[in-house]
């Protein structure tokens, strides 16, 4: 059985200023060409399908008219819930959208159930893995504690135990959007930490044939068994060296794995370019990048005169300026974004208790501070959930 595997459309988001909308429907076009050209049995899209909970009207109807489009070639499609998607809105009508081939999985409790499809071989059972939001699936699979490696093992043990009850030889799929330990993330993917912890063992899955992941923006294999397809289109700087792709994966008779990376659209290439304001607009080798979005990190140690203006000069697509003075670390002139880089919620809370009290917290006081965080990261969900 031959599928494509894809993730992590973000449809409706912008990138910077530019809509992408465009882009968008060009990937969704080439989705389509790919699985009528390729002789694709199925689809499997895993998550983050649009980029908000309550997506704009233009979204929605660039994926009603991919559902369309796909359910037109009568190619199934198998799809899930990502971490951006409103669960209970996209799962709408599923039902109705299963008749026509196009199988919603958004119910965490329905994990273990699979949408069976056949081939000359046999069956295949897909099951959707929806994102699971901890502190608000741990009542749903009967654990106490609720982490993302205890939730996913939980569901996991579902599919195990369902696929343990169908016929021998009956090959296996898993979608599932989470991020799996030895993922390389991007600035683009929003932060899923939950006590402390945002990534889970690949051992998570074992059992399965195939493990088609969401979540993560880059293209990635982390077994032959366990892949990620990445996003279509760049939504972050820190993508501009991915090569956008999704999986075309051959399932044989015997649940061995064969996978070949189909490239995607680029509406334009990226590029990160750093020095002074007169050195990037006079190096003839940053020539390559005049007709790039363009990311510009100045290092003049006093911040010249109308630069994003003479950068456009050059680079006419130039979309972000940044300010990085070259300056020792101790300089007091350093900003206060350029201390905070690379430093999440949590340790910035902890550095904050330093400062303000000449010691750092106890073990207590950081699982209180650690607490406070996913308490108010799962009440964000459960609002825009309910918006």
């Amino acid at each position: 059985m031959r599928l494509l595997h894809t993730s992590d459309w973000h449809l409706g988001r912008s990138f910077h200023r530019v809509g992408m909308l465009g882009a968008q429907a060009e990937f969704i076009g080439h989705l389509v060409g790919t699985v009528r050209e390729r002789g694709v049995d199925a689809v499997v899209v895993s998550g983050d399908v649009y980029d908000r909970a309550v997506p704009p009207l233009a979204a929605v109807e660039l994926f009603d008219d991919a559902l369309h489009r796909l359910a037109g070639l009568g190619v199934p499609t198998v799809m899930i819930s990502g971490n951006h998607d409103s669960a209970r809105r996209l799962g709408v009508g599923a039902g109705l959208m299963g008749r026509a081939g196009i199988h919603l999985r958004t119910e965490p409790s329905a994990c273990g159930t699979p949408v069976v499809l056949s081939d000359e071989h046999g069956d295949v059972a897909f099951y959707g893995l929806p994102y699971l939001e901890p502190v608000l699936v741990k009542d749903v699979f009967g654990v106490e504690k609720a982490g993302h490696e205890t939730v996913l093992a939980a569901a996991m043990d579902r599919v195990r135990a369902d696929l343990a009850a169908r016929a021998p030889g009956t090959r296996s799929v898993v979608l599932a959007h989470a991020f799996v330990t030895g993922g390389e993330p991007s600035d683009s993917e929003r932060d899923i930490t939950v006590g402390g912890v945002a990534a889970v063992p690949a051992g998570v899955f074992d059992g399965v044939d195939y493990v088609a992941l969401g979540h993560l923006h880059g293209c990635q294999t982390l077994t032959e068994r366990v892949r990620y397809s990445g996003s279509p289109l760049p939504y972050s700087f820190s993508e501009a060296g991915h090569r956008k792709s999704m999986w075309l994966v051959d399932l044989a008779a015997d649940g061995s794995v064969t996978a070949e990376r189909v490239d995607c659209p680029v509406p334009r290439p990226l590029a990160r370019i750093r020095g002074t304001l007169e050195e990037l607009l006079a190096d003839p080798a940053l020539a390559r990048h005049e007709e790039a979005w363009v990311e510009a990190t100045l290092t003049d140690p006093v911040r010249p005169a109308d630069p994003m203006a003479r950068l456009t000069g050059r680079f006419p697509h130039t979309l972000s300026l940044v300010f990085d003075p070259d300056r020792a670390a101790e300089d007091a002139g350093v900003s206060y974004a350029r201390r905070l880089a690379g430093r999440d919620d949590q340790q910035i809370a902890e550095d904050f208790v330093t400062h303000v009290r000449g010691a750092g917290p106890d073990a207590h006081e950081r699982a209180v501070l650690r607490d406070a965080f996913d308490a108010v990261r799962a009440d964000d969900a459960v609002r825009e959930v309910a918006r």
